[in-house]
């Protein structure tokens, strides 16, 4: 018997229904969901060290779970000693199972290690339903450890979804337990 992450096992359960409920969908193709994370990590200081863009290549895959792919610079640009091809961060794509078990360990384990959180921004959309948000340290992640860590860097990480509007998508993350912030304050 297979597992099957918790949050997965929410949305087709509790999710679906909320979201049918709320948006009157005349069709259950119509409901949002979530299609995949995307996670970046821009590493400035790799073409002075090499090094750099290799911890943060191996922080990346300790943390989604999935080997992380190098980012290459496009273009060479003499001002700040990069070459064409060279390695500037790290990024990786996560979808279906890891996906929902990556965002299980956001919401419940690493966001609230951040220090004074008080929920993410809203405002973050991109009008076509999708979500990006920004962490400033990855050490919030219990897979890392502090010794390990050379150099604190964040990471830029996009929640793709199949909503049509941002206010699909915004009921639908929070269904999924994402700690936005109140209105109200």
């Amino acid at each position: 018997m297979s597992h099957e992450p918790r949050l997965k096992t929410k949305y087709r359960e509790e999710v679906r229904e909320k979201l049918q409920e709320k948006f009157g969908y005349k069709s259950s193709m119509q409901i949002p969901e979530l299609k995949k994370i995307c996670i970046n990590q821009g590493v400035g200081l790799a073409s002075q060290d090499k090094k750099l863009a290799e911890n943060a290549l191996t922080e990346m895959t300790r943390i989604a779970g999935q080997k992380a792919v190098p980012t290459k610079a496009k273009k060479s640009v003499s001002n700040f000693k990069l070459r064409d091809g060279m390695t500037i961060g790290a990024k990786v794509t996560l979808r279906r199972e890891r996906m929902y078990e990556f965002l299980d360990r956001l919401i419940s384990i690493a966001l609230p290690r951040v220090r004074d959180f008080r929920g993410i921004n809203d405002k973050s959309f991109d009008g076509r339903g999708n979500y990006s948000m920004g962490i400033q340290e990855q050490i919030i992640f219990p897979e890392l450890s502090l010794d390990d860590v050379s150099k604190i860097t964040g990471y830029d990480i996009t929640f793709v979804t199949t909503a049509d509007t941002d206010a699909e998508a915004l009921a639908l993350l929070k269904e999924l337990g994402l700690p936005f912030k109140n209105q109200n304050n």
